[in-house]
């Protein structure tokens, strides 16, 4: 299963949070930038589909 799928686009706010994470980073401090954002965006993308859910729900009842 491919988890990228279920990830929300990365933001330019996003953007220039990883590339100044990763420019100011040792090697070992970027794994955990990266690790960060896709925890951040895994994360968004399950709240925006719960968010949806229960909207519906409500519609339908």
């Amino acid at each position: 299963m491919d988890l990228s799928v279920d990830l929300l686009p990365l933001t330019v706010p996003e953007i220039r949070r990883l590339l100044y994470g990763l420019a100011a980073a040792a090697d070992p401090l970027a794994t955990a930038v990266l690790a960060w954002s896709h925890w951040r965006r895994r994360h968004q993308a399950t709240a925006r589909r719960c968010h949806y859910k229960r909207r519906l729900a409500l519609i339908s009842t």
